[in-house]
């Protein structure tokens, strides 16, 4: 199994994968390095620097492990919503033309 998994079902997608953990850790970590790196930054410490630079990789990880999972789960969805509107607008009209 690939860390950077690109292609997704809708059913995979929706299930709770390593993906998501390793997301939910490169996020975290992103977070605390871009305070961490911040504070290290404004009093002009080098560690600041490479946090921040290192918040920057962990950002990067994050998006890229689960932006296809995401992409795939909004796909879905969309497609979901689409008929949802035509059923909608399908039975509105009905009762439209019923009422006149």
């Amino acid at each position: 199994m690939s860390v950077f998994k690109t292609e997704w079902t809708a059913d995979d997608a929706d299930r709770w994968t390593i993906h998501d953990l390793l997301a939910c850790v490169f996020g975290v970590l992103a977070f605390f390095l871009v305070t961490v790196g911040l504070a290290g930054s404004i009093l002009l410490q080098p560690w600041g620097f490479v946090c921040l630079a290192l918040s920057m990789v962990f950002t990067w990880l994050t998006f890229k492990v689960i932006d296809p999972k995401l992409r795939t789960l909004s796909a879905a969805f969309e497609k979901k919503q689409a008929g949802y509107l035509e059923d909608m607008e399908r039975h509105n009209r009905w009762e439209g033309d019923d009422a006149g």
